[in-house]
């Protein structure tokens, strides 16, 4: 399928004009009813939103390309719509959308959208288009920049196919990213382009949702100078053995194609070591620093068990609305409802150690290290299941014990690899299933019950004792120094650490509550709210594309979603992380001398009002003072030198 034979240049638009891709995308959805295209707008562009909510589609230099797969539609269009202004889209390079490509795709259409999407990002590296773009003023003027793209780079295929002259050095590369769309191929056209600018021979393998495209031979790998992986997800490396190659994430690839290269003609790429492996896959990341791949391993663990901390925190929080104890049949506030509530509640918050030990464990040694990690998470508190037994009568190691649990998974199938590796291979089957989960998961009971539980628990109890004796001072310093966390990258690796360690502790405390955990709440609420209440005294010191979207963190605030302030962060890191920083710091610090504690790990107003937090009266006023200071912080910091006017 060619890209001109999927745009359709009678619905091109300029001047378009948005707040926010939200409305950006309900203007051209509502378009394409107003043309008959489609019948109604709604399905379409909810499945537009549920793709932006996995991962933005603003891929930087001022493009978004959103998409999504429709039942109201017979074949695959690209709808292109020109802002001179720009929409804010949430672009990992914090530039607004000036050029917006709309892939519309048929449900069960063969993946049509997937490879129109390839197609469209190849052409939007190119110089040519992007300047053709910026200068088009008409449907024809855009029709020519896709029409001269499709020629120049589908007429000399002959000549792109022709080995490698020989005289020339060769780079290779690999891209890929998770959802191997947009950033795949836009980091292999980058590299191909800054490669051959600088006279070298290329070829570039992308494993996008295609598949496997442009495949590196045993040939290609052995008479190239050096190999670039720019991937994010797990490729094939194992090829690569003993060759200088550079592991990187997929955004250098985009954004750093010049130094990567030139890195390599140094001499300068280190030789890759292949482990040994079973898998004919490995993690792109293998040649990176032990420390960076277990924060990576941490990351895919936490994220996991996220979404069980925050369903389980909130039903908790609104079972407490009854009262304190209203989910106890034996209590006189007794009620069914929140019986109900707290019991569905427990039982997502119960899942939390076992995913996260599980998905650490996955994340180093695939399903095996799953199985295994779960079998840690749950032996770190067996409570969680109910499980009684005087072998298994010993303080539970709550949350470090299931972070130890999962790494310890990973470590515990490479041992078991590395024992089992005389078997034939015509019985590698039955490891991964039968043999790897089995002892892996005796392994992991026995250390957990007689190695790792009574340190891990006397590490936890000695982390709360020491809080608790905090008075004074230490409890302002502890309560800013986690709340600030909240504030630093909002949603970032910091900002989790902060998170985790408030639901450790608020897990350890049981039904006593955590101070730590309602200082980090607040912590978070207050970015979101501080530039929400800026935007309303002063609506001039965020750009115009901003404003509407500043005022949704009304609410982002306060249910405690402080990644609504992200795109107001990334605009202007240095003007408004700062005031931010320092107003969230306050908030916590207030909150933990006033001696307040938090029974759920989430839940924003939601738990104030629902009485999971104690002394609610000051923790508002704690959060109220901190908003409006971060938001006059944000006034003069944004103020102060060039102001922002539109």
């Amino acid at each position: 399928m060619k890209l001109t034979d999927v745009l359709n240049y009678d619905l091109v638009q300029f001047g378009f004009s948005a707040t926010d891709k939200k409305e950006a995308l309900d203007k051209l959805t509502s378009m394409l009813v107003e043309k008959n295209i489609i019948a109604s707008k709604e399905n379409f562009l909810n499945a537009l939103l549920a793709r932006e909510a996995q991962s933005t589609t603003g891929v930087g230099e001022n493009v978004a390309i959103p998409h999504a797969k429709s039942v109201d539609f017979n074949k695959a269009m690209i709808v292109y719509a020109k802002s001179d202004e720009g929409v804010e889209w949430e672009s990992f390079d914090g530039q607004p959308a000036k050029h917006i490509f709309m892939i519309c795709a048929p449900d069960g259409g063969a993946d049509e959208h997937l490879k129109a999407l390839a197609s469209l990002s190849q052409a939007l590296m190119d110089a040519d288009v992007k300047a053709g773009l910026d200068a088009a003023t008409t449907k024809e003027d855009v029709e020519k920049v896709f029409a001269d793209f499709v020629a120049k780079t589908e007429a000399p295929k002959e000549e792109k196919q022709a080995a490698p002259s020989g005289e020339k050095p060769y780079i290779i590369a690999v891209t890929a990213c998770p959802t191997g769309i947009a950033h795949t191929f836009m980091a292999a056209e980058k590299i191909k382009e800054t490669a051959k600018a600088m006279g070298l021979d290329v070829k570039v393998e992308t494993n996008g949702q295609i598949g496997v495209e442009n495949k590196l031979t045993k040939e290609d790998i052995e008479r190239a100078a050096g190999i670039i992986v720019a991937a994010d997800k797990k490729v094939e490396v194992a090829r690569f053995d003993g060759r200088p190659t550079i592991m990187t994430k997929v955004a250098d690839g985009i954004n750093k194609p010049e130094e990567l290269i030139q890195t390599i003609l140094d001499g300068k790429a280190p030789i890759y070591k292949h482990d040994g492996a079973v898998e004919d896959s490995e993690d792109s990341s293998a040649n990176e620093s032990i420390g960076r791949r277990a924060y990576k391993h941490l990351m895919e663990g936490v994220s996991n068990m996220l979404p069980f901390v925050v369903a389980g925190g909130i039903l908790i929080a609104l079972s407490f609305i009854w009262g304190i104890n209203s989910f106890d049949p034996k209590d006189p506030s007794y009620n069914k409802v929140a019986e109900v509530l707290f019991y569905f509640g427990k039982i997502s918050f119960s899942m939390m150690l076992p995913i996260l030990a599980g998905f650490i464990g996955r994340s180093i040694a695939d399903r095996p290290g799953f199985i295994v990690g779960m079998i840690g998470g749950i032996l770190a508190d067996p409570s969680i299941l109910g499980l009684k037994s005087d072998l298994l009568a010993y303080t539970p190691s709550g949350f470090l014990g299931a972070l130890v649990a999962g790494f310890l998974a990973g470590g515990i199938i490479h041992v078991l690899k590395i024992a089992f590796s005389w078997m034939p291979r015509s019985l590698d089957g039955i490891k991964p299933i039968f043999l790897f989960p089995i002892l892996g998961s005796l392994i992991m009971g026995l250390l957990m019950i007689f190695l790792i539980n009574a340190p891990m628990a006397s590490v936890m109890e000695g982390l709360k004792h020491f809080i608790e004796s905090l008075n004074g001072s230490g409890k302002f310093i502890l309560g800013f120094v986690v709340a600030a966390m909240m504030a630093i990258d909002m949603g970032g690796p910091i900002n989790k650490a902060a998170y985790v360690t408030g639901t450790a502790l608020l897990t350890s405390a049981g039904s006593a509550g955590s101070d730590v955990m309602a200082a980090v709440m607040i912590g978070g609420m207050v970015p979101p709210l501080a530039i929400a209440i800026s935007a309303t005294i002063n609506k001039n010191i965020w750009p115009k594309a901003q404003r509407s979207g500043a005022l949704v963190n009304y609410v982002m605030g306060l249910a405690f979603i402080t990644e609504g302030a992200i795109p107001f962060a990334a605009s202007n890191p240095a003007r408004v992380i700062p005031p931010l920083f320092i107003s969230s710091g306050i908030a916590g610090a207030l909150s933990m001398t006033f001696g307040i504690v938090s029974k759920a790990p989430h839940g924003g107003i939601f738990a104030v009002f629902a009485n999971a937090v104690s002394n609610q009266l000051m923790y508002l006023l704690a959060l109220v003072i901190g908003a409006v200071l971060g938001a006059l912080l944000l006034i003069a910091s944004l103020s102060f030198g060039k102001k922002i006017v539109n």
